[in-house]
């Protein structure tokens, strides 16, 4: 089975600078771990954090050997922590950088399975068979209004506060991650991506793109291209895995 990586980030129309952070790393057994990450917290904090997020937690990735399931998502809590601990730290010393935070969505394959990790409201997605599936929970303030019953899907997608967060690294000392896992098939895509792209592009139009005939960078350009056509009101970040039948892993897009 091969694996190929693409990427794309954009700092969209409104925003001054891309706060947003992406990559992908090897680990010694020739796993993926791929991140995306969505810094908050205004001036230069929320750039800091999502590349402490994604350079931290990738760099110790390079010298892990991920062997199974239980292994990569034990691995993915204590980064987690690990990380969360750091950007706390910093924050509390560097008054520039005082309540900057960073929302966190990882991917990592074990040979023929997945683990995917997140915090925030940046995603994951599966799209398999002409199917889009979400794999991550956004931690928001509208999403546990949605599993409450106290609004409806149609109203969450237009909630004035559908931004606010309620997980984070960053946040606090209690740092908690939804971590799930599943099998790989071939011709699988997982697309992992920031609140810039789902806020402006429906995931009708996400399934599209993706089950088009494009390369996976032209299906990241294409569709950081659409949300930016669609207001570009945030950073714009896509990234996307995508499976062939083939031996060993390749990272061009």
């Amino acid at each position: 089975m091969k694996l190929k990586v693409a990427y794309k980030s954009i700092i969209g129309k409104i925003r001054p600078k891309n706060e947003d952070n992406a990559s992908f790393f090897y680990d010694q057994s020739n796993n993926i771990l791929a991140i995306v990450a969505d810094g908050i917290g205004g001036n230069r904090a929320g750039e800091v954090a999502s590349k402490m997020a994604v350079d931290g937690i990738g760099k110790r990735f390079t010298n892990q050997q991920i062997q199974t399931v239980k292994h990569a998502s034990k691995w993915f809590q204590n980064q987690i922590d690990f990380e969360n601990q750091e950007i706390l730290a910093i924050s509390m010393h560097d008054q520039h950088l005082k309540g900057m935070g960073t929302t966190f969505v990882g991917f990592i394959n074990t040979g023929r399975n997945y683990v995917i990790c997140n915090i925030g409201d940046s995603r994951g997605y599966l799209f398999r068979n002409t199917e889009l599936t979400q794999l991550t929970e956004d931690h928001s303030y509208v999403n546990e209004l949605l599993k409450a019953g106290k609004i409806s899907k149609q109203a969450a997608a237009t909630y004035p506060y559908k931004n606010v967060i309620v997980r984070s690294l960053g946040i606090s000392s209690n740092a908690e991650p939804t971590i799930s896992d599943g099998r790989i098939l071939i011709g699988d895509q997982f697309l992992l991506c920031s609140d810039g792209l789902t806020d402006l592009v429906s995931e009708s139009v996400i399934k599209l793109v993706l089950q088009s005939n494009r390369s996976i960078a032209e299906k990241c350009e294409k569709l950081t291209e659409m949300a930016n056509q669609n207001g570009g009101s945030d950073n714009i970040t896509v990234l996307i895995i995508e499976t062939r039948a083939d031996q060993g892993v390749d990272n061009h897009g």
